[in-house]
């Protein structure tokens, strides 16, 4: 009689919702951001642009990125991820950038699931900074690729 229990009581499980949980899986998202003075928290008045091209890999939790820039006031101080934050608002750092900061700038970070969430719901930002704009100089929010 188990034998024939088990399966029909796997399948209402499964109808109902109610099975064990999966481990985070599934396809990477590709996300991307462009990068420009207009975004920034006061707009700033650089010529600088740029572009972040990354991956999120939900069984991992792994964030992939690399980020090429030109034409900013100076070289970078400091540059990294913020959130959580819609466009057009300020928050802290989440994930900051090491090593060498000259572009392409890359990286990785294993994220949190909060911090994953908050990314692929679009609020988080990338924020370039150098000396002659310390709050930032360009900036773009972070979204899936279409």
């Amino acid at each position: 009689m188990l034998r024939t229990v088990a399966p029909a009581l796997l399948a209402v499980l499964i109808a109902t919702g109610c099975a064990m949980p999966m481990k985070p899986g599934g396809a990477a998202t590709a996300l991307t951001a462009q990068l420009g003075a207009a975004d920034e928290v006061p707009p700033t008045r650089s010529n600088g642009s740029g572009t972040l091209d990354a991956r999120y890999d939900p069984g991992s939790r792994k964030l992939t990125w690399s980020i090429t820039y030109f034409g900013l006031s100076g070289p970078l101080t400091a540059a990294h991820f913020h959130g959580p934050a819609a466009p057009g608002t300020n928050t802290g750092v989440v994930v900051p950038f090491k090593g060498d900061l000259g572009s392409p700038i890359t990286g990785e970070a294993t994220l949190s699931e909060i911090q994953a969430k908050d990314l692929l719901d679009g609020k988080w930002y990338v924020n370039l900074h150098t000396a002659a704009n310390p709050g930032g100089e360009i900036r773009g929010q972070v979204l899936a690729k279409p």
